[in-house]
């Protein structure tokens, strides 16, 4: 039977007690990790979001009574124990902060009993997660999830402070919009007040913080709850936290000054990490020449090097029809990698499909210098030797050559050199390399729709001087944007935002967004836009990326107190569920039956 506190008072968490002097008196709460009756002696390791805390249950020393009620205790009860702070008698265990410490107990009040949990609450659980998310709030419980969560509970409170520290104001915006079907699709919330109509929750705050600047606030920020209803993976959930900011009358290396004196705060309070300023950067272009993605992993080398005019005038097919179609031939080299078995070969071929490569040519530079090929034979000598060096080749070396359009190749190339690494143990979490990706394309080729797409938003300002190609050649016109990557996942991103109307307006344009359209979406913002709008640049960081990276976790749900799976279902709560009739015709909604 659960018995109540009866004004009994905590006096430490279970770790703290190592700041407690020996032989004091102490109370401690918390959960049971496992209980051992040695015989006239019981071991109780309890457990809180601290550590954990060895209890001794003597009878001779607590009583018979709270003996006999400390042989009740099982995994999971919730208790209170009273005792006497000691050394340990036996031996230390290293592994707990609390390792040389005891506490003869001389008092016990169990709080509440627990059933047999599901599975034992344990570090690095490896019970399956599909059960652990359907019971989140035993696997809270786990010591690893804790710490997760104490860590994004810092990194939320040093960010606060930093940017308050930085002129920044903390303000809300709604989470009840309007809806503007761009990018990923809307969540929709239906009005009962207005039937057949509906707010979105918001995909970020962009248009609001916007609206922020020319309303005078000169430097917001919030923790922004976003949704966006897209297929989930590892670094993406559903409804997720944004750390996201605007500030007025700035350019891009204002912005990214603030937020790299933000990291470097945040990195050394929360990791006691030194983070070396100024951040390295990099131009969109030279990012995809040199590793093949807009968010390069710099822990490890394994560039690309363009090969295209050293195979120019090949007869081997895939490099040929590659290059006369305005393609490129690109390579990385695997070093030390040339006795690899082809059946690793062939997975990698395999691996490579998915980013639409037609496949992959591979060419192994033998100890003795003999080449082993899926391609030699349709080489001259010249055109090998001039392969070799443009890929700075040696003996033990594995070269990997993708033929395509550049996109491709990029994906394809960029794509294999993580995989590589990967395999070869070179991606090391605790080696955290940062870089700002800069000067991204303002538009991007849409193949599907046959038109130009805005590659961030359609509020991106252009870089000055390529504003005069928008109408001779779109492509080209650069954009004021930036991103923030870190280790090969980019954690944040922003722009410069357009704050001229004629500028906007032809934005628009080359979006094939007429006036109509453009003031039925964003009305609001192009009214405000009238009066005495201040140039303006803001950031977002994936609040639960960042946290994942610190704590070195695989997957964003480690870091999210009770997050969706992959089909954006919640194992625990059952949602989304049905509603009742009632509350459907409240709403002025008819569920269609599936036929």
């Amino acid at each position: 039977m659960a018995e109540s506190m009866l004004g009994l008072k905590r006096s430490h968490r279970c770790a703290e007690v190592v700041i407690a002097p020996i032989d004091s008196e102490v109370t401690v709460m918390g959960w049971v990790q496992k209980n051992r009756n040695k015989g006239g002696i019981i071991f109780c390791d309890l457990r809180d979001r601290s550590g954990i805390l060895q209890i001794i249950f003597e009878e001779d020393e607590c009583g018979s009574e709270v003996f006999n009620k400390a042989m009740k205790l099982k995994q999971e009860f919730c208790i209170a124990v009273t005792g006497i702070l000691k050394k340990r008698s036996g031996a230390f265990n290293d592994s707990l902060e609390t390792g040389e410490l005891e506490v003869r107990a001389t008092g016990l009040r169990i709080l509440s009993e627990s059933e047999t949990p599901p599975f034992h609450i344990e570090e690095d659980s490896k019970t399956k997660e599909e059960l652990r998310l359907k019971y989140r709030f035993l696997d809270l419980r786990r010591p690893d999830l804790q710490r997760n969560l104490m860590v994004r509970s810092k990194v939320a409170t040093t960010t606060r402070n930093f940017l308050a520290e930085n002129g920044f104001l903390e303000i809300e915006t709604p989470t009840l919009i309007k809806s503007s079907p761009e990018g990923a699709r809307d969540y929709l919330v239906p009005s009962r007040v207005y039937p057949g109509s509906f707010y979105a929750l918001p995909q970020s705050p962009q248009l609001f913080k916007q609206l922020l600047m020319v309303s005078g606030y000169d430097r917001y920020f919030q923790l922004a709850r976003c949704y966006r209803d897209e297929d989930l993976r590892a670094d993406r959930q559903p409804e997720f936290t944004q750390i996201d900011m605007e500030l007025s009358f700035v350019d891009v290396d204002d912005v990214l000054d603030v937020n790299e004196r933000l990291l470097q705060r945040l990195f050394k309070d929360v990791l006691n990490i030194d983070v070396k300023l100024p951040i390295q950067r990099m131009t969109w272009q030279e990012a995809m020449d040199r590793f093949g993605s807009d968010k390069p992993d710099l822990r490890f080398g394994m560039e690309l090097k363009d090969v295209s005019n050293v195979v120019a005038n090949s007869e081997f097919a895939v490099f040929k029809n590659a290059l006369a179609a305005g393609g490129s031939v690109r390579g990385i080299n695997a070093t030390g990698q040339a006795g690899m078995p082809r059946k690793k070969i062939d997975a990698l071929v395999e691996f490579v499909k998915s980013y639409r490569a037609k496949g992959l040519a591979y060419m192994a530079i033998e100890a003795d210098g003999n080449i082993k090929s899926s391609f030699a034979k349709f080489m001259t000598e010249a055109e090998i030797e001039g392969l070799k060096q443009a890929m700075d080749a040696k003996p033990g070396d594995m070269l990997f050559f993708a033929a395509d359009s550049n996109k491709v190749v990029w994906d394809t190339l960029g794509a294999l050199r993580v995989e590589l690494a990967s395999q070869l143990g070179l991606l090391k979490k605790d080696d955290y390399r940062f870089l700002w990706v800069t000067e991204f394309p303002l538009l991007e080729w849409s193949e599907e729709e046959n038109r130009f797409k805005a590659m961030h938003h359609p509020f991106t300002a252009p870089m000055d001087e390529d504003w005069q190609y928008i109408d001779s050649d779109p492509g080209r016109v650069r954009a004021k944007a930036y991103d923030i990557v870190l280790n090969g996942t980019e954690i944040g991103g922003g722009s410069v935002r357009i704050h001229q109307g004629d500028v906007q307006a032809k934005m628009f344009d080359v979006l094939g967004l007429s006036k109509e359209v453009a003031q039925e979406r964003f009305g609001y913002l192009l009214d405000a836009f009238k009066y005495g709008v201040p140039p303006h640049a803001g950031l977002a960081y994936g609040l639960d990326r960042v946290v994942m990276l610190m704590v070195e976790a695989d997957s964003i749900r480690d870091v999210i107190a009770f997050p969706k799976v992959k089909d954006a279902s919640d194992l625990m709560t059952n949602a989304p569920d049905k509603v009742d009739d009632a509350q459907l015709k409240e709403l002025g909604l008819i569920i269609k039956s599936e036929q």
